[in-house]
C-alpha cells in the first residue's frame, strides 16, 4: 500500500470463499493520534448492519411466544398513537413511521448535540398517523428503536444483555458490542475522520443508538454473524427466515428488504446484505446462497464501505480465478482517494434584507420553522441556520435533503408541506 495512506485512517476487510479460509487485509489507521494500525481486532462502528442482529432477536422472540409478528406494536408500546402498526410492520419498514432523527434536525440540532435513544421514541410517540400509505416501505430508524424497546419489555433485560447473551456468545463474537452511552469504553476501538481542509478532524458525535445501529464489532466476528445467517438459509431459492418475514419491494430496487436485510433474489444472484454509515464510519455485510462472504468496514469517512463491497464483488465475479487476497488488495489500492479531494461546502448569498414571511409549526416534528423571502429568493430557517431554497417547479423548492411545498403565491404563505427523505408529509401551519 501507499505509506502515506497508511498514515490515514483506512480499512478493515473480510473475502471468506465457502470451503476456504477468509482472506483479510487491514489498512490504515484506527487511531491517528496514537499511530495505532488498524488490524484483524480493531473495532468499529457498523451502522445500520445492526439491524439483521435486532430482527433476528424480534424473531427469536416470537419463536419463544414472547410476542407475534402480526400483533400489534401498541399492545407492546401503550404510547404508540397509530393503532394498526404490527410488530412485523416495524421490521419491514412498512410501519409509515417517519425517522426521528431527521425531525430533530428540523429542531436545529446540531452535529455536536446530545440526545438519546429516549428523545428520539418521544418523537415517535407524538405521531398519530402514516406519514405514507399502509403497506409503503419507508425506511426509518425510528422502527428499530422501538423494536428495541420491545425487546427490553418482553425480555426485562437492555438490548446489550440479550444480544451477548442469544448471539454474540454463543457464535463467540466477543468482539461484539452494542454500545448504549457514549461515555462507554469500546475495547480495541477505531476512531472515525472526516478529512477537511484543516486536517483529519473527529468525526464521532455524542449519540448512541442501539437498534437500529451502533453496534460495535470486527470483520471477524461479522464473519461469524454471516457464517449463521447462511446456515439458517435452508433453500438457495427462498431467502433466510422468509417462511417466517416476507421480503417485500424496497427503496431500491430491484432489491427486497425482509427481517433486517436487503435481498437481490433475481435468479442466479440469491444474496442478502446490509450496509451502514453513522458517524464516520461506513460498513458493509454481504452473504450468498453459495456461502461467499464479504464484510468491508471503514473509519474514513472519505472511503465508502458499500462501494469497496460492491468493488470486491465485482472483480470476483469477472474474474473468479483471482486469489483473494489479491482482490482484496487490488480493490483497497483503487479505493484510497487523496485527503485533499475534500469540496467546499456551499455557502448562501447574502440578498439583503429578509422579509419575513411567518413562523410555522408541524405537530409531528418539535420546534418552530421561519420563511423569509428576500429579492425573489426563499429562505428557510432553523434555530438561525439559514437554508436558501431552489425553485425546481410552480411552488415547488428544495433544500439540504428536504422538498418544500407551497399551495399559494410566496408573498403569503399560511401553510407549507415539508418533504424528508425518511420524513415525508409534514404540514406546517404559520402561527
Amino acid at each position: 500500500m501507499n505509506a502515506a495512506r497508511d498514515e490515514e485512517p483506512g480499512l478493515s476487510l473480510l473475502l471468506h470463499r465457502p470451503g476456504e479460509e477468509p482472506a483479510l487485509l487491514h489498512t490504515g489507521l484506527a487511531s491517528l493520534e496514537h499511530g495505532l494500525p488498524i488490524g484483524p481486532d480493531t473495532t468499529f462502528n457498523v451502522g445500520s448492519v445492526a439491524k439483521q442482529i435486532t430482527a433476528h432477536l424480534i424473531l427469536l422472540a416470537a419463536h419463544d411466544d414472547l410476542l407475534h409478528l402480526d400483533q400489534q406494536a401498541a399492545d407492546l408500546l401503550p404510547r404508540l398513537k397509530i393503532s394498526d402498526v404490527t410488530v412485523a410492520d416495524l421490521v419491514t419498514h412498512r410501519s409509515g413511521i417517519r425517522d426521528a432523527e431527521s425531525l430533530l434536525s428540523l429542531a436545529g440540532f446540531r452535529d455536536l448535540d446530545h440526545y438519546t435513544a429516549g428523545d428520539l421514541r418521544t418523537l415517535a410517540y407524538r405521531q398519530d398517523q402514516r406519514a405514507v400509505p399502509k403497506g409503503r416501505f419507508l425506511y426509518s430508524n425510528t422502527n428499530y428503536l422501538l423494536l428495541a424497546e420491545i425487546l427490553e419489555t418482553v425480555h426485562r433485560t437492555t438490548l446489550p444483555d440479550l444480544a451477548r447473551h442469544r448471539v454474540f456468545g454463543p457464535l463467540g463474537m466477543h468482539s461484539t458490542h452494542f454500545k448504549t452511552d457514549p461515555r462507554h469504553v469500546i475495547p480495541r476501538a477505531a476512531s472515525a475522520y472526516q478529512a477537511t481542509h484543516h486536517g483529519w478532524q473527529h468525526a464521532e458525535a455524542p449519540v448512541t443508538l442501539p437498534g437500529p445501529g451502533t453496534l460495535w464489532t470486527t470483520v471477524g466476528d461479522l464473519d461469524l454473524w454471516l457464517t449463521h445467517l447462511h446456515q439458517h438459509w435452508h433453500h438457495p431459492h427462498q431467502l433466510p427466515w422468509q417462511e417466517t418475514v416476507t421480503y417485500e419491494p424496497s427503496d431500491h430496487e430491484p432489491y427486497l428488504y425482509g427481517p433486517g436485510l436487503y435481498a437481490d433474489a433475481r435468479p442466479g444472484r440469491s444474496t442478502v446484505f446490509h450496509y451502514g454509515h453513522e458517524q464516520g464510519f461506513s460498513a458493509a455485510a454481504h452473504v450468498e446462497a453459495s456461502g461467499l462472504r464479504v464484510v468491508s468496514l471503514s473509519n474514513n469517512a472519505e472511503l465508502s464501505a458499500d462501494r469497496i463491497s460492491a468493488a470486491i464483488l465485482r472483480d470476483l465475479h469477472k474474474q473468479p480465478m483471482l486469489a483473494p487476497k489479491e482482490v482484496l488488495l487490488r480493490t483497497a489500492t483503487l479505493a484510497q482517494t487523496p485527503s485533499t479531494a475534500v469540496r467546499d461546502q456551499p455557502t448562501l448569498n447574502d440578498h439583503g434584507q429578509q422579509a419575513e414571511l411567518g413562523t410555522f409549526t408541524c405537530t409531528q416534528a418539535p420546534g418552530s420553522l421561519r420563511l423569509t423571502r428576500s429579492a425573489g429568493v426563499l429562505h428557510l430557517w432553523r434555530r438561525g441556520s439559514r437554508d436558501q431554497l431552489t425553485p425546481t417547479g410552480p411552488g415547488i423548492y428544495t433544500g439540504n435533503g428536504y422538498t418544500l411545498t407551497v399551495s399559494s403565491s410566496t408573498d403569503q404563505v399560511d401553510r407549507f408541506t415539508l418533504d424528508l427523505d425518511r420524513a415525508p408529509g409534514l404540514t406546517y401551519i404559520r402561527q
